[in-house]
Parts: structure tokens; sequence; C-alpha cells
């Protein structure tokens, strides 16, 4: 569940180098999760656009397709 956060006054802010550093640590973070996790987080996001389609559940990969950027 994604929950959004309310911006914070000036007071807590961080110098440009220290937020560059958090970003870059947190998107780290996010990518080891998403590699380990990928299966899992598809499953679940093919389960809940099945579910608001009325679609019965279905394994292996999904047949949607990305068209690569070289044609």
């Amino acid at each position: 569940m994604t929950r959004k956060l309310e911006a914070r006054p000036p007071d807590d802010a961080v110098s440009d180098e220290a937020a560059a550093y958090i970003a870059d640590a947190l998107m780290e973070l996010a990518l080891q999760f998403e590699s380990v996790h990928l299966a899992q987080i598809r499953r679940y996001h093919q389960a809940i656009a099945q579910e608001h389609a009325g679609a019965p559940a279905q394994s292996g990969p999904s047949r949607k397709r990305r068209r690569s950027k070289s044609g």
C-alpha cells in the first residue's frame, strides 16, 4: 500500500549533496528489492488487473509485450 507523505517545512531540509546521496541510496534499495521480488510484484498486478476486468486468473508470462525502441 502506498502512502502519500505531506511536504515538510523547509527547516527539515537537507543539503543538496545529502539529498542526492539519499535519493541514490533509496533508488538502489528499490532496484534491489524489485529484482528480488519481481515475480511476486507481477503476479500481484496481474491479479488486480484481472480482478477489475472480471477475468479468471492466468499463470505464466503476460501476453502484452512492450515494443523495443529500435523498432
